[in-house]
């Protein structure tokens, strides 16, 4: 996730993305599917966006209309010194703390369902 540290974030009354773009120009779109707390730190659980999640007019080489084999980013949600949101990669101690309290929480939707 390194290259993609730029983000535009578009928030819906139903959802919320995030477009990264990489060195090269080229755009990713995520949904936000789950942000939750961990060790006092934001983290959010990004997956590629398919056609079917939003609206828009598709054309020829839409990123999220192309097979997008991208894999799910959990990524540390942090506001800069101008208010803005971004998303960024987890330290590796921080990934592990996100991914415990991301179990956790999964269980205890589980066992809530039951």
């Amino acid at each position: 996730m390194d290259e993609l540290n730029k983000e535009n974030l578009v928030e819906d009354d139903d959802f919320t993305t995030v477009v990264f773009t990489d060195d090269d120009g080229n755009e990713y779109t995520y949904l936000e599917e789950l942000a939750f707390e961990a060790e006092g730190n934001t983290y959010a659980i990004l997956v590629p966006m398919s056609c079917d999640e939003h609206e828009h007019e598709h054309g020829e080489g839409c990123e999220c209309c192309d097979d997008n084999d991208e894999d799910v980013i959990l990524a540390k949600v942090v506001t800069d010194d101008k208010g803005e949101v971004e998303y960024v990669e987890p330290t590796d101690e921080e990934f592990e703390a996100a991914q415990k309290a991301y179990n956790e929480l999964m269980d205890q939707m589980e066992s809530e369902e039951q």
